[in-house]
């Protein structure tokens, strides 16, 4: 097993249930059920497009209950868009980790480890889709970007996680990372 470490340069939650966009926070509580309040919380949740041996609105294991990103990977984003950045916040991550190279290619099953003990499992890549593409052109206003994101950031949208052990994360905290 390899261990390497990254620093989380912030936290956050989407605490409005109706969009996905997120806000930082100096810290997030995270339960079995993810961050709560967050619109991603619960131990189940409804089967979607994802998963197309369940029936659509079948509930099964929430695998997607935190959403990593890397601001490597968000400035890899924002130079192949032609912008100068693209925040966390847009594309409705909990973290932004830097210092890991690569993060969306982590295996699916390796362990993030926070400092008070809190744990997740990666669950695999966070497929790129239209809508954080939808809300970097309003912001920008730069419409022609709705539609490039997805390319622009496939194999960079970052990873989803699902919790093993409960605890605090705090912006600043090192995290190591086992594969």
């Amino acid at each position: 097993m390899k261990v390497y470490e990254a620093v989380t340069d912030a936290v956050l939650a989407a605490r409005d249930t109706d969009h996905f966009i997120t806000s930082r926070e100096p810290r997030i509580t995270i339960e079995l059920g993810g961050i709560p309040g967050d619109r991603h919380f619960g131990l189940l949740r409804p089967a979607d497009s994802r998963q197309r041996i369940y029936p659509r609105g079948t509930m099964i294991a929430n695998r997607r209950q935190i959403s990593i990103v890397s601001a490597e990977e968000c400035a890899q984003i924002a130079e192949a868009l032609g912008i100068e950045q693209v925040l966390p916040e847009w594309l409705g991550a909990n973290m932004l980790l830097s210092g890991y190279e690569g993060l969306t290619l982590l295996p699916q099953g390796a362990r993030l480890l926070f400092p008070d003990g809190t744990g997740l499992i990666c669950e695999g890549e966070n497929l790129p889709c239209i809508g954080p593409g939808e809300a970097i052109a309003r912001t920008t206003g730069k419409p022609e970007i709705a539609a490039a994101f997805v390319k622009a950031a496939k194999k960079k949208r970052g990873i989803v996680c699902s919790v093993e052990r409960e605890g605090t994360v705090n912006a600043g905290d090192t995290v190591r990372i086992y594969t």
